[in-house]
């Protein structure tokens, strides 16, 4: 099995990212093959500040490491330290349907919002495809809402194959755990997007001071509460031990507590769960030529596989070998 996944520099990674797919990548890395990349071209259609777009790439870097990410398991580079992949992006551009664009879900929503869509959002879609193919990964690891885009890379990788022969290997989208989901500090899904998040890397004290200001009902404290469904608990259990754990659902089904008292034990355990993490990053940080120097032989790495395929798709389609 050869596991492919990237994840673009926009922001520093929350409990959603962590507990809904960074986790799971790191487990996959143990395998077989994993190349995991920094998606900075991918990142171009959102970030246009060059300074901004370099510290998220390192930081992005730095923090898939502190995590868990193993280097001597898995391949781990910066998107455009391999052109192989942009070069291959024109290959598959040259016979992409128009259509099947036009119904990717990004390109559509923004669409319909009447926001601006530049081409590098519309052809989203084949570069990472491209970053798929390149590597002959049979496996990618995606939340729900990114089938579609393994669906668009085999349809296209697909057509190639009709025509130039068996070029590409056409991978699968492993979609992860959906009882991964983490609630955001509002109970909706933690996202960017909605504001709502708890960051791996914050400080203990600001994340006890966001913890603390959770919004909760307003039952009396000697009610019985089911725990299933409640923000707290359901964050409290992605960091406690199974221990810990039970003898908080038991609490919430018993009654006579108050949610400030679970307030502190979740940033308690949150704090604890992440201290490792959080020194590894500070080890990593501090050494920022050690993780260049990773995400460097990485890239050879990976350069190294997306040169043969390209080579292979080159010679399949008449641009070179002739």
């Amino acid at each position: 099995m050869r596991v492919l996944s990237g994840i673009q520099p926009t922001g520093r990674p929350h409990w959603g990212n962590y507990f809904g797919a960074i986790t799971q990548y790191i487990a996959l890395q143990k395998a077989d093959q994993a190349f995991y990349f920094i998606a900075n071209l991918h990142a171009l259609t959102t970030i246009r500040d060059r300074d901004k777009l370099s510290q998220l790439t390192l930081d992005a870097a730095i923090d898939l490491l502190a995590l868990g990410l193993d280097p001597e398991q898995a391949t781990l580079f910066v998107q455009s330290d391999v052109p192989e992949v942009s070069e291959l992006c024109w290959l598959l551009m040259t016979g992409a349907p128009m259509g099947l664009l036009e119904r990717c879900h990004a390109y559509k929503d923004k669409k319909a919002k009447g926001l601006a869509a530049g081409v590098g959002l519309f052809s989203y879609p084949v570069l990472q495809s491209a970053d798929i193919l390149a590597y002959d990964s049979d496996t990618v690891p995606v939340g729900e809402d990114q089938v579609q885009h393994i669906e668009v890379c085999r349809d296209i990788a697909g057509s190639f194959n009709h025509q130039f022969g068996e070029v590409f290997v056409l991978p699968k989208a492993k979609v992860l755990d959906h009882t991964a989901r983490v609630p955001g500090i509002d109970g909706e899904k933690m996202s960017k997007s909605y504001n709502n998040t708890l960051a791996v890397f914050e400080s203990a004290k600001v994340q006890r001071k966001q913890i603390m200001r959770i919004p909760t009902d307003s039952r009396p404290l000697e009610d019985p509460k089911p725990p299933e469904g409640d923000v707290l608990y359901q964050l409290y259990s992605l960091v406690a031990s199974d221990e810990d754990r039970e003898q908080m659902a038991e609490t919430y089904r018993r009654g006579n507590f108050g949610y400030g008292e679970v307030k502190k034990l979740l940033a308690a355990a949150a704090e604890a769960f992440f201290v490792e993490a959080r020194e590894r990053r500070e080890q990593w940080a501090s050494h920022p030529e050690d993780v260049r120097d990773v995400l460097a032989h990485g890239a050879a790495k990976a350069r190294a596989k997306a040169s043969a395929v390209l080579q292979r798709a080159q010679e399949a389609c008449g641009i070179k070998g002739w």
